[in-house]
């Protein structure tokens, strides 16, 4: 299956995700679209250093990393200018009222939904 999205390839994403198995389906799906993996972070710890240092142009997050919320790597990403995605098996009445227009992927997801979702975080960031 060739997925390719040219306006998103070579997009570098930074994942924020614990399982390992979705990593791995989302890993492979970005690939496939052309992005890159400028980073994957399992541990909110890890996650926190990696949306603070690395260079990437949009990030997906898990909103319950290892029973913790990322909404703080959230505000550290958006304090950087630089979009993302939350991905869910929750739904978005989770999410947070300053951080209620960011995109969400609703797991599971199937690869045009990450691409619509990735598309509508860099058009929002324009």
């Amino acid at each position: 299956m060739n997925i390719s999205a040219p306006d998103l390839a070579g997009r570098r994403v930074l994942l924020v995700e614990d399982e390992s198995l979705i990593v791995m389906l989302f890993e492979d799906t970005l690939t496939e679209m052309g992005c890159e993996i400028a980073g994957v972070a399992s541990r909110f710890d890890d996650a926190i250093r990696k949306a603070s240092a690395l260079n990437f142009d949009v990030a997906i997050l898990d909103v319950n990393l290892n029973n913790l919320r990322t909404f703080p790597i959230a505000e550290i990403i958006k304090s950087r200018n630089i979009p993302f995605v939350f991905a869910t098996g929750y739904g978005a009445t989770s999410i947070p009222e300053g951080l209620s227009g960011v995109p969400v992927l609703q797991k599971p997801f199937t690869a045009p939904e990450l691409e619509r979702g990735l598309r509508a975080a860099l058009a929002a960031k324009r």
